[in-house]
């Protein structure tokens, strides 16, 4: 599976209504650990059938970076059930990120 890019309109559908564990990532294109980070997730979401990785970029998505109050990024969060159940902020590497899950 590949990345899902998500907006205020697809999120309730895509991330808390979703049936899979949901990895999300508040980014930005001008964020360098954003871009760091970016090829782990588009590996993570190949590999790992059973979760579904989303991406918001907060440039664009102002309000849905407000809603969860999102300071700094990336801002990477973990939904179950349409809970967010886990969070962490700043690049990570790939164990740590899976370590969320």
């Amino acid at each position: 599976m590949s990345v899902i890019h998500v907006d205020k309109n697809s999120f309730q559908e895509e991330v808390v209504n979703s049936s899979k564990t949901v990895l999300l990532d508040f980014w930005a294109s001008w964020c360098g650990p954003c871009r760091m980070v970016a090829p782990i997730l588009d590996e993570i979401a190949q590999e790992r059938s059973d979760i579904k990785v989303c991406k918001v970029n907060v440039d664009e998505q102002p309000e849905l970076a407000r809603q969860f109050g999102i300071m700094s990024i990336p801002t990477l969060m973990v939904f179950k059930d349409g809970k967010v159940v886990n969070q962490t902020v700043g690049a990570r590497p790939k164990g740590q990120i899976l370590a969320m899950l």
